[in-house]
């Protein structure tokens, strides 16, 4: 005889579960800074909707985009460039020693470690802006500025990641050198090194990316390239040129880009 009795129903799960008190202040804490950073930021729906006619207006009066100083424009954008490539090789010439010191483990200099990281932290924390201001004091106005920018902004950038790079490295083939009696800093230099080269090609080609998007920026402060030339177009409401120089940098950085990014997968192939 069959049985009448209905199948229970299976029990939905709960879409969300229940928070905990102390969960539930956290969330409350971080709606409350969230809120308290979007005054202190003054932002406005309201100010945003009256100023999309502006952003219109400005986009009509920039297109077409004039190419009528092509040439000149060309030769600031590969300045722009330059810039960006001796920039990136500088500082990443300059990050390794610094990696290799504030490293955890790798050379027993314990008393260097920590005024390297802080050098590192300090070259990071300081936006590149404020470096080719500094720069644009001591050397003058022009690209040899925003190249230092460049490179001791690289140099923060990439001695982080080199550190941490050379701290995951496998430690099987330097403590075996080490086991024979080779010196820390051969092994370094021979073990830990080349094991984390890998991850220094592709950190130093983000770092390109990064200091050809930066290198545009540096010259609104006199600091070379073609930032200057986009800072002059809107001075004198010359939207025309202005969309002109922003397409380049367009092309400019997706150009890096894609050419780093063939890099990093060739090499992930090959590992």
């Amino acid at each position: 005889m069959a049985s009448t009795a209905e199948p229970a129903r299976s029990r939905l799960p709960e879409r969300f579960a229940r928070p905990s008190a102390l969960a539930f202040l956290v969330y409350a804490l971080a709606v409350a800074v969230v809120v308290w950073a979007a005054n202190g930021a003054e932002w406005s729906f309201s100010e945003l909707a009256k100023g999309l006619p502006a952003l219109g207006d400005f986009l009509a009066r920039a297109w077409p985009p004039s190419f009528e100083r092509f040439g000149s424009l060309s030769r600031a954008l590969i300045e722009t460039l330059q810039m960006a490539v001796i920039g990136t090789l500088i500082g990443v010439v300059l990050s390794v020693p610094l990696a290799v010191l504030a490293a955890r483990g790798l050379t027993g200099l314990d008393w260097l470690r920590w005024p390297a990281r802080a050098l590192v932290a300090l070259f990071r924390t300081v936006p590149d802006l404020v470096w080719a201001l500094i720069f644009v004091i001591a050397v003058g106005l022009g690209p040899f500025a925003g190249t230092l920018a460049l490179a001791v902004d690289t140099a923060g950038f990439c001695g982080r990641f080199f550190a941490e790079a050379m701290e995951d490295v496998d430690r099987g083939p330097s403590d075996s050198l080490r086991a024979q009696g080779v010196r820390r800093f051969d092994t370094v230099f021979c073990a830990t090194i080349p094991a984390a080269l890998p991850a220094f090609v592709t950190t130093g080609l983000f770092a390109l990316e990064k200091a050809t998007r930066s290198s545009v920026i540096l010259g609104l402060v006199g600091a070379g390239g073609i930032g200057l030339e986009l800072k002059v177009a809107m001075d004198l409401f010359d939207y025309r040129r202005a969309a002109t120089i922003i397409l380049m940098i367009f092309v400019l950085v997706v150009a890096v880009e894609q050419i780093g990014a063939m890099v990093r997968a060739r090499i992930i192939k090959d590992r």
